[in-house]
């Protein structure tokens, strides 16, 4: 007998949801993970180049990016509390997400985002 090209109905199963990596308009100047060139943030969003700090990485011009549970570290700027984040595609850490700032100063970081230097490369639009 012939092989159909679709199993039957009762045969087909999901088992697993599949992560789809998420692309920023090529108008953009992008960041993109280093290590497998996903694309993380859009050049706009991005407050210090000096720190890699970025505005929101979880709104819609931000993508493939993924948070962790917030815990509190003693950073260069004293007690926050942070959340890790990574790249949703390979799951590398690329730096943390602000929750809260203890000291007032500090305070402007809530709800930003780090990416470290050494996991982003510059990518579509820059000359």
């Amino acid at each position: 007998p012939e092989l159909s090209e679709e199993p039957p109905a009762e045969m087909v199963k999901m088992t697993k949801s599949k992560t789809f990596q998420a692309y920023l308009p090529n108008c953009h100047r992008t960041y993109s993970c280093i290590h497998c060139r996903a694309h993380l943030a859009n050049h706009d969003e991005l407050i210090s180049k000096a720190s890699g700090l970025f505005r929101d990485l979880m709104n819609c011009y931000q993508v493939n990016v993924g948070c962790g549970p917030a815990e509190e570290r003693v950073l260069l700027t004293g007690l926050h509390a942070v959340a890790d984040i990574y790249c949703e595609n390979c799951k590398t850490t690329l730096g943390w997400k602000y929750e809260h700032a203890f000291e007032s100063s500090q305070k402007y970081k809530e709800g930003k985002f780090i990416i470290e230097l050494a996991h982003m490369i510059k990518d579509n639009g820059w000359e």
